[in-house]
């Protein structure tokens, strides 16, 4: 598969070919969807509690006596139906994970990259390597290869005076190959990958891992 190579600067291009995984049909998208749905489980704390109504402090006295008020009958102040009362079925604290067969993270990390791919959305360029470590530099390079809406940088890994440049642009997310996951390239429109981070992904699809 064919995509574009920009300079370190991002003032030349080329066409160059990748050994990009191909599909046919559906094939892997099920799995594709399955995997973002994993992994936005596994990244939800689970920590939201409420107190039911025998967690509430007070409440033990009963606040009028049963008949003769004129007012409804009353147990407890804490009963869920006053304010300040307990909460009825609320959330308590929970594990929320899911566990994917690794076979099919693999699978649906393909798909996710071919399908960027094949929607050029993905961009490689030789290298981040500006001529000064400062974001004004870094800010261009990105605006000539993506001048409009969110990027993801891409690196294998990223260079210290790199990561410190960059990581103000509001617009510009950065992440390392090794950990770049199936959501990483679901959530972006624009994906630009250094050469060298991209022989990773081609060696980390080969090779089968996740």
């Amino acid at each position: 598969m064919k995509l574009k190579v920009f300079s370190a600067d991002g003032t030349q291009s080329r066409e160059q070919e990748f050994g990009l995984p191909t599909f046919d049909g559906d094939k892997g998208l099920q799995a594709v969807k399955e995997v973002i749905v994993a992994i936005n489980a596994n990244n939800r704390q689970g920590t939201h509690s409420t107190k039911t109504r025998g967690e509430v402090r007070g409440g033990g006295k009963k606040p009028w006596r049963q008949k003769g008020t004129g007012r409804a009958r009353a147990g407890s102040i804490r009963s869920p139906l006053w304010v300040g009362g307990g909460v009825v079925f609320g959330p308590k604290p929970r594990d929320y994970s899911k566990k994917i067969n690794g076979k099919v993270k693999q699978l649906a990390f393909s798909r996710a990259l071919f399908d960027r791919a094949s929607a050029g959305e993905i961009t490689v360029i030789d290298q981040f390597s500006p001529a000064q470590p400062k974001t004004k530099l870094v800010n261009e390079i990105v605006g000539r290869i993506a001048p409009t809406g969110k990027v993801l940088l891409v690196d294998a890994p990223f260079a210290a005076d790199t990561l410190r440049a960059a990581r103000n642009i509001q617009r510009v997310s950065l992440q390392e190959a090794a950990k770049l996951n199936t959501l990483d390239l679901a959530q972006y429109k624009t994906i630009i990958v250094s050469t060298k981070a991209l022989e990773a992904i081609i060696a980390r699809v080969n090779g089968g891992k996740n």
